[in-house]
Order: C-alpha cells, then structure tokens, then sequence
C-alpha cells in the first residue's frame, strides 16, 4: 500500500466528513484494534489485511463511499472481537437488522451472540435522543440516562 493511496483515501474520508458533517470513525476503530490485537493476534492481522489490501484501495479509488468502507471495517473488527450480528437504530429509537450500505443517520451497533456490552460500528453526525439512551445502555452500560 502506498503513502499515495492511504492520502487519497484519508482525503476523500476528509472531504465527505466535511460535507456531511458525519463523525470520523478512525477514533472508536483504533480503539477496536487495540483491543483485537490483545485478544485475537490472527484476527488483527486479518483486519490490517483488510485495512490494507480492501478498505484504503476501495476508497481512494472512488469504488466505495468513505463512509460505507468505514462501516463495512467496523463490522468485521467488531465480528473479530466478538461474533454476533449488526444491528440499526434509527432516530426513534427503533431496532432494525443492519443492511448495507450504513445510511449515515442510523447508529449501528454490533450484538455479541454470547451477551455482554454492544460494540460500536458506526455513528450518525448527532445522536438523536432515543440513539443517545441506546448507546448509553447497550454499548457504555449506563443504567441512567445522560443529561
């Protein structure tokens, strides 16, 4: 992978968080691979592969939206931390199973099988207020709401 490529893709991400005022998911994905590379040594190596070989290729090449690789990432680094399945929650609060490409509105949260705190795939530029008490439940455990 070339300095070149990873600048085109990291300017391409710069230019649609711009645009949409959406958030940078690198921030809670370094935090993901932190925790992947203490846990599960083989499947950080595959979410670098990943990152390498598909992610930065596909965005710096226009092939995919910044936004969509990004959360294409997030889900496999958290199925490698933990196996489970994606969801959507949209702006009332409502559930629904993850479908691709992320629309840029929903929370979109990854549901380990075996239980425990929801992992963070990808967040909307502002939490609405339902999306706030789910993420404080599900992914920070908080048994009240934030203010």
């Amino acid at each position: 992978m070339s300095d070149n490529l990873t600048a085109e893709a990291d300017r391409r991400l710069e230019e649609a968080i711009a645009a949409s005022g959406g958030r940078d998911p690198r921030e809670f994905y370094r935090e993901r691979l932190r925790e992947l590379k203490a846990s599960n040594a083989a499947g950080y190596q595959s979410a670098v592969a990943y990152y390498r070989d598909q992610l930065i290729p596909s965005v710096a090449s226009g092939t995919l939206a910044p936004f969509e690789a990004w959360a294409a990432y997030g889900r496999i680094l958290a199925e490698s931390v933990a196996p489970g399945r994606a969801i959507s929650v949209d702006s009332s609060g409502r559930a629904q199973p993850f479908e691709e490409p992320a629309a840029p509105e929903m929370l979109v949260l990854h549901l380990p099988d075996g239980g425990g705190r929801a992992l963070l795939v990808s967040l909307p530029a502002e939490l609405s207020p339902a999306q706030r008490a789910t993420y404080d439940v599900l992914v920070s455990g908080k048994q009240r709401p934030s203010a």
